[in-house]
């Protein structure tokens, strides 16, 4: 498995994380309406849950970009390297989330999407 396929996995488990991180002492947690305990949610678990939701969302491209790039035959050292960048990337922006600092959040989204476009760009 090379590294950028296993930050593809890696990437597939961080939304799960963020939902687990969400539902933290499952405080009137209520497993038989999860979203909509979660929507009623404030503080730390509605921003787990908001980071868990664009976690997925940024997943399809992501997932696009390295495959594209494997299956094309880029050099391997670079797909990896991006690779990483977008999952510290990402886990930075988690992070920010979690402790609501939304500045630094959008610094780490935009270098997540760079990496991304990193990888397509040498495509």
């Amino acid at each position: 498995m090379t590294i950028a396929f296993a930050c593809i996995l890696f990437m597939g488990i961080l939304p799960i994380v963020c939902a687990g991180i969400a539902k933290k002492g499952f405080d009137g947690y209520d497993n038989s309406r999860p979203r909509e305990w979660l929507a009623k949610q404030t503080g730390f678990r509605a921003r787990a849950n908001a980071a868990q939701a664009n976690t997925f969302e940024s997943l399809p491209l992501f997932f696009a970009a390295v495959i594209i790039a494997s299956f094309t035959h880029e050099p391997q050292g670079r797909i990896d390297l991006f690779a990483v960048a977008f999952v510290i990337a990402r886990c930075l922006y988690v992070l920010c989330y979690l402790a609501d600092w939304p500045t630094l959040r959008t610094v780490a989204w935009t270098l997540g999407l760079m990496s991304i476009l990193a990888i397509f760009l040498q495509i």
